[in-house]
């Protein structure tokens, strides 16, 4: 556990940025790999499918998403505030709400996906091992859900480099074997899936384990394991608009991959590809604005909330900073980097443009995550909620259809709707990060009261 409320604060975030950005890295590299696998040794409707499971696989768990950042920040707040016996609630209501949940998402999913395949418009080819590969990751779904709510109260807790133990010794597993059961056993896609839900069930369960033996305040016991209302609504209150913002995400990546479908197999192929890339581009921007969350939970718990703004401003020089150079190796070596996961020229000269228009833009992306984690560290994701979706639901799938429509346009205005969604949205929540109204929050009543207004300049 870490104290975020003293000491430096570029110094302390930085700290405690770096071993979530390294997890997350870990953790898309599931991702990656299943799609440089299958796209080299099975094929590219493998590639497809694979590709457009995710933004499905993120609508059905984006809900939990959202929860457990409520479960960061509910607990990052109680810790602040050293009232440890809540926090122990906290964890213990997250964790029984998630099982339960777990299970009847798993078998929505499983019953809806190949109806949900065919609303988006996937080419028929690829359809099949779509819903295969859907189905096997969703069967593993507890054991993410358990791995991902655990690692958001550790976050709160201020310690980001367990959960990157695991998510390392993880990865390596995957890796090895999901080469053995497509490559040597020939599985196919069945294989790619099976890797990742084995992986995700070890990294679980060695969690809970470790906890168990050295955590005290986070030992899990199905005995102890209580669902208190109370902790569970102030879940619910910061939760549920992140929750519903994530959920809307997903379905806007749906909306444009069924735009992207329109222009073929190949077009689908290089989005997917290029949303690889772009996944690990946004990851500094994610990493820190975790941290960030956790860093104004804890000092707003403690009621610091000078040292709120100083962290905004070092947080977003370093991230402005690593997103530059991403943009960089984005718009110069894009095609190389399309290369690693498919042989197919189209595909790569497809993804390549994708790279140059977005990948130049990545820094705005970044400042929007960055402010937008200020108000939910305080526990105002209403607003944001309502950012994120006005961004995406009324400038960049509206503007993707028609750029896209237009003759001498085609792809390209889909291209352009990402990053013209994303300049809006960061103007919009800097707006408000400047009204100062998000500090009102704060879910301590005692000191939400007397935390004072900001004095621009």
């Amino acid at each position: 556990m870490k104290d975020l409320t003293q000491g430096n604060e570029a110094r302390l975030i930085l700290s405690f940025s770096i071993p979530m950005l390294l997890g997350n890295v870990f953790q898309q590299l599931y991702n990656v790999i299943d799609s440089i696998i299958v796209g080299h040794y099975i094929g590219k409707e493998a590639l497809v499918a694979v590709g457009t499971s995710f933004p499905i696989i993120f609508a059905m768990i984006s809900f939990m998403i959202g929860l457990s950042i409520g479960s960061t920040i509910v607990v990052a707040q109680y810790y602040g505030a050293r009232d440890f016996e809540n926090v122990k609630k906290t964890v213990n209501t997250m964790y029984v709400f998630l099982f339960f949940a777990s299970i009847v998402i798993s078998i929505l999913g499983i019953i809806f996906s190949e109806a949900v395949f065919r609303l988006i418009d996937l080419p028929e080819a690829a359809i099949p091992q779509a819903k295969l590969f859907l189905n096997v990751y969703f069967i593993g779904l507890i054991f993410l859900f358990g791995f991902n709510g655990t690692s958001a109260v550790l976050r709160g807790l201020g310690d980001s480099k367990t959960p990157l133990y695991f998510l390392i010794a993880s990865t390596l597993m995957n890796i090895f074997l999901a080469l053995l059961f497509v490559i040597v056993f020939k599985w196919g896609i069945t294989g790619a899936a099976l890797a990742t839900v084995i992986s995700e069930a070890v990294i679980f369960i060695g969690i809970i384990w470790y906890l168990n033996k050295y955590h005290s305040l986070l030992k899990f016991t199905w005995k102890e394991l209580t669902f208190t209302p109370h902790i569970f609504s102030k879940i619910i209150r910061i939760g549920l608009p992140t929750g519903f913002q994530q959920t809307f995400v997903a379905l806007g990546m749906m909306a444009l991959y069924s735009i992207v479908n329109q222009f073929g197999l190949e077009t689908n192929a290089a989005y997917s590809v290029a949303g690889r890339i772009d996944s690990f581009a946004s990851l500094p921007a994610m990493s820190f604005a975790a941290a960030l969350s956790s860093f104004v939970g804890q000092n707003l718990g403690a009621n610091k909330p000078q040292r709120v703004r100083t962290g905004l401003r070092a947080t977003l020089l370093m991230t402005s900073v690593l997103s530059l150079i991403i943009s960089f190796f984005a718009v110069f070596f894009g095609g190389s980097m399309m290369s690693v996961f498919t042989p197919d020229e189209e595909v790569i000269a497809i993804g390549n443009d994708y790279l140059l228009i977005v990948g130049s833009f990545y820094s705005v992306f970044s400042a929007m995550f960055i402010v937008g984690a200020v108000m939910r560290g305080a526990g105002d994701t209403i607003i944001p909620m309502f950012i994120t979706l006005f961004s995406l639901w009324v400038i960049r799938i509206p503007l993707a259809f028609f750029l896209s429509g237009l003759p001498g346009v085609g792809i390209t205005g889909i291209w352009w709707a990402i990053p013209i969604a994303w300049v809006i949205g960061t103007i919009l929540s800097y707006i408000y990060y400047k009204s100062g109204r998000w500090k009102k929050k704060v879910i301590i009543p005692q000191r939400a009261e007397i935390i004072e207004p900001e004095v621009s300049g």
